[in-house]
């Protein structure tokens, strides 16, 4: 199920609500030029670190690891990167998106219950 196309197209919906949250959170945090540095760079950093980071043979991904990663570290990456996101969105003021983003997660990882257990046998 990890493999399904429409599982695929919400992951990537997730993923890019998941910078805007964290682009967002980043431009509330300071006034004047460094707002315009937390809003670009936090996201920046976040994509950099989720594209670097794979395991090789992915197959939600290209397949392609710039850096071999193990499967349980890419899965604590992941964790670690939405749960950051919803906690932007929860500390930005925007509580209920924040819950729907964190319920959604959820369930898209409940769904690839197949990806998970390949990532952990990693």
């Amino acid at each position: 199920m990890g493999s399904n196309p429409i599982n695929l197209a919400v992951r990537f919906f997730l993923e890019l609500t998941a910078l805007i949250a964290m682009g967002f959170w980043g431009w509330n945090q300071r006034e004047g030029a460094l707002r315009f540095v937390l809003a670009f760079g936090i996201p920046v950093i976040a994509a950099a670190l989720w594209g670097t980071f794979a395991v090789p043979d992915d197959p939600s991904r290209s397949g392609h690891a710039l850096v071999s990663t193990p499967g349980i570290l890419r899965l604590a990456l992941e964790l670690i990167f939405f749960s950051f996101a919803a906690w932007t969105l929860y500390n930005a003021g925007a509580i209920k998106a924040s819950w729907i983003f964190g319920i959604v997660t959820l369930i898209h990882y409940i769904l690839s219950y197949d990806r998970l257990s390949w990532l952990i046998k990693q």
